[in-house]
């Protein structure tokens, strides 16, 4: 009798094994496909796009900023790229122009996944590091220690990306300057929309 429950165990046990097997034979190929994605080449995780803004009349204001980003993560992306900006008012003149370089990391990639309405936005927040260069004669008072000074500036907040294809976005932003320094540059907050392609 032993010998009976001691052979019924033992097939028992083989079966466990062949049925375990199995399972990982059938279910591993598809669950390695699913979470070991490679990484998209370079060129495929590059991107670039910027904004441009254009006031005329009594008061003229343009800027343009481009940029090139690279995501490092499907939800993160880092870009850098230059500022200028021209303004005029009935009296004075000046150009600024510098560089920045942001961070942006998206907490919800598309809202239908959320919240399936159809909508089909992502949703992000934007830490970016601004140094600007300004006219002294422009910004500060007599006397000037140098002709140019700079200023920089950390901007954080969030926005919204709008798809318009493929690769095509429109984001939307709302900035703060977390690091004010008085010159009043930065709107508070500091609204930008931009192209990614």
């Amino acid at each position: 009798m032993v010998h009976n429950k001691y052979k019924t165990d033992c097939l028992l046990e083989k079966a466990v094994y062949i049925i375990l097997i199995s399972l990982v034979i059938v279910f591993a190929p598809a669950y390695s496909q699913s979470s070991r994605k490679e990484a998209p080449p370079l060129k495929e995780r590059l991107f670039f796009g910027g904004s441009f803004g254009l006031q005329i009349g009594t008061i003229t204001d343009i800027e343009v900023s481009p940029i090139v980003g690279l995501w490092v993560l499907p939800r993160l992306a880092v870009a850098v790229g230059p500022d200028y900006i021209y303004y005029k008012d009935p009296l004075y003149s000046t150009d600024v122009y510098g560089g920045s370089a942001y961070v942006q990391f998206y907490f919800i990639k598309d809202l239908n996944s959320v919240l399936p309405a159809g909508i089909h936005t992502g949703l992000f927040f934007h830490v970016e590091n601004e140094l600007l260069s300004l006219q002294s004669s422009f910004w500060k008072t007599p006397p000037y220690s140098s002709d140019r000074f700079f200023i920089n500036t950390i901007l954080g907040g969030g926005g919204i990306s709008l798809p318009l294809g493929k690769r095509l976005s429109l984001n939307l932003m709302f900035l703060w300057p977390l690091n004010d320094q008085g010159w009043d540059i930065y709107g508070n907050p500091e609204f930008r929309i931009s192209l990614i392609f």
